[in-house]
């Protein structure tokens, strides 16, 4: 008999008629001829409430006491709803996360699955009965018998978890929005469906906030093939399917324990173009990206800096071959950039440098795992490699550096990580040539917003192997995770020692501890000060339909001109452009940006309350 496993978050349970609506749900599903697998998360606003409580006891409640605590709104889920099920003539059975077997690692209020040890749970399904789960929790090993909760979207990854244990058909997850949705509805009214998306596409969407699915979800579903659908609660649309690779058996141990990096990637077919000290102001990026459109050129990397008084350095990198048109387009369009009719010798420089190569590491599990940066850094750095340019993702870290030293850093980082090499620039000729099979892909498939961020900026590093090592070894040594990191084009002696700013962003409540916590190193390295900005957002465009598709930055950068809002950062991977923009014109970004790329639709999706 086939197998769903279905998830229903705590709106979806949080009433007694929801839950009957719930249960009448399941029923059907059962009466399809399916076995299944229910998990739920606590009713409505339950685990906030504990939450609260839990502060009024204690300003430090521990870690362990509150994993104790929080377990307890789902027992009250699943419990409720077996009873429904029963009710209505349905034999079910409610288990916890200890009962059901899922055993994880022993680290309160954040474990992660070790592993599902299923033999009950087919026991109860064989007797034909719906196995309602508690989402969120498990339990340590027979040692210890601790209960341990997952942290944040914990009842997703527990489905997807246990679809990938039981090796499901495919595994629901059932929400208060129709599906995957190009943007939060609630801030974009004309936000339309997916039919479909790739697992990587969700994961850049899902660790930019979209609240739809949790990163670790998708990444058990795409390392392990589970086939995922999310859904509405609400009618029987049939919602949005998760795309994952072709499956490729492997051990259900260690189950969230997989490498953190997938692969090594290179590319030695690339070359730089930056323009340094461009003038701060909305528009520039657009003129000069829309003129690189213009020509046909496809960009790859795409870093812009912080800006230091009223300009900026924007630097990015083409095919060898391509090298002397982008050269010609940024020398022709750098006057017009500047402030002053006259050539001034110190806006808009033109720099070109022809023997770079990209390295890069890339994999899901690098998700919520700090410190995998800092490893990349730290083994160049060993290997006494300089790092040129810096842009990340979610699922990747490139680094540029010197052409002659790329075999080095590659065999450096397939050591340190313990994987093998994937050329980047194959990779994305495939892509491009399925895209064009395809008649291309769209662009770009999802808008997503960032408000919760806060940047920091380090000025004048001294410019030598091993310091951007250091600086973010520092910030994982106390659970710190980043996210955008750039580091400036230009270079500035001072003391007789070249030097380069370094910025990138950390959730809003990092941002105190992450000062903090670098005073203290740069004040030792006698950098200049360090600098934190809390009124910012992030905003970014995400599709794999990028790759080979010229003026897609250009496009974004244009609709951000049209509406005065001006860009203080970019980065970009190569199916994701994100910019930092001033906070109060966060929305009006997204908006822009999603209208831009003809995400928007007819129909207005309702979001229950």
């Amino acid at each position: 008999m086939a197998l769903i496993v279905q998830k229903y978050g705590g709106t979806s349970v949080g009433s007694v008629e929801r839950i009957k609506a719930v249960a009448q749900r399941v029923i059907n599903t059962s009466k399809a001829g399916y076995s299944v697998v229910v998990v739920v998360s606590a009713m409505g606003k339950t685990t906030d409430s504990l939450v609260k409580l839990a502060n009024e006891i204690s300003t430090n409640p521990s870690r362990r006491e509150m994993d104790m605590l929080l377990s307890t709104g789902e027992q009250v889920s699943i419990a409720l709803l077996s009873m429904a099920l029963q009710e209505m003539g349905q034999p079910a059975i409610s288990l916890t996360g200890a009962q059901v077997g899922i055993v994880t690692e022993a680290q309160h209020t954040r474990a992660r699955i070790l592993r599902i040890e299923t033999e009950r749970l087919l026991r109860h399904l064989e007797e034909g009965k719906v196995v309602v789960v508690a989402g969120f929790q498990g339990i340590t090993s027979a040692e210890d018998l601790e209960i341990t909760t997952l942290g944040r979207g914990g009842s997703d990854t527990s489905a997807v978890a246990l679809a990938a244990a039981l090796h499901a058909d495919f595994c629901e997850i059932y929400t208060d929005v129709p599906g995957i949705l190009t943007a939060d509805p609630r801030l974009v009214p004309d936000a339309q469906l997916m039919t479909e998306i790739t697992s990587d596409e969700m994961l850049e969407l899902a660790s930019l906030g979209a609240k739809v699915l949790h990163p670790r979800a998708v990444e058990i579903a795409r390392n392990y093939g589970v086939p995922l659908v999310v859904r509405s609660s609400w009618t029987d649309e049939p919602g949005t399917r998760v795309v994952s690779p072709a499956y490729q058996a492997r051990s259900l141990e260690g189950l969230e324990l997989v490498k953190a990096v997938d692969a090594v990637e290179f590319d030695t077919d690339q070359a730089k173009v930056g323009l340094l000290r461009v003038p701060d102001r909305p528009g520039v990026a657009a003129r000069l990206f829309g003129e690189i459109a213009h020509q046909d050129l496809d960009v790859d990397l795409i870093i812009q800096s912080i800006h230091e008084g009223n300009s900026n350095d924007i630097a990015f990198t083409v095919s060898k071959n391509v090298v002397k048109k982008a050269e010609a387009v940024a020398a022709a369009i750098a006057p017009v950039l500047r402030t002053h009719p006259s050539p001034a010798p110190d806006e808009a420089e033109l720099m070109v440098d022809r023997q770079i190569a990209k390295v890069s590491i890339a994999g899901a599990g690098m998700i919520g795992r700090p410190g995998i940066a800092a490893e990349m850094f730290a083994t160049l750095a060993e290997a006494e490699i300089n790092i040129l340019m810096i842009s990340t993702s979610e699922v990747k870290v490139s680094c540029v550096v010197e052409a002659g030293e790329c075999d080095r850093a590659i065999s450096a980082l397939c050591k340190t990580f313990d994987v093998n090499t994937s050329p980047a620039w194959i990779n994305r000729k495939v892509i491009t040539q399925e895209n064009t099979a395809q008649n291309s892909l769209p662009s770009v498939r999802g808008v997503a917003l960032d408000l919760n961020q806060a940047r920091i900026a380090i000025r004048h590093i001294p410019d030598r192997p091993g310091m951007a090592a250091r600086l973010f070894k520092q910030l994982a040594s106390k659970n710190i995770s980043v996210d955008m990191i750039i580091q400036s084009q230009r270079c500035r002696i001072i003391d007789g020692l070249p030097r380069r700013d370094i910025a990138f962003t950390v959730a809003q409540g990092d941002a105190e501890a992450a000062k903090a916590t670098l005073q203290e190193v740069v004040t030792e390295w006698g950098c200049g000060e360090v600098v934190v900005d809390y009124a910012i957002a992030k905003v970014s465009a995400v599709g794999t339909g990028m790759e080979g598709q010229p003026g897609v930055a250009a496009q974004m950068f244009k609709a951000l001109a049209k509406n005065q809002i001006n860009i203080q950062m970019i980065a970009t991977s190569e199916i994701k452009l994100s910019c930092v923009v001033a906070q109060d014109q966060g929305v009006t970004a997204l908006q822009t940006i999603h209208a831009a790329f003809g995400l928007a639709g007819n129909q207005k999706i309702q979001v229950p309350a």
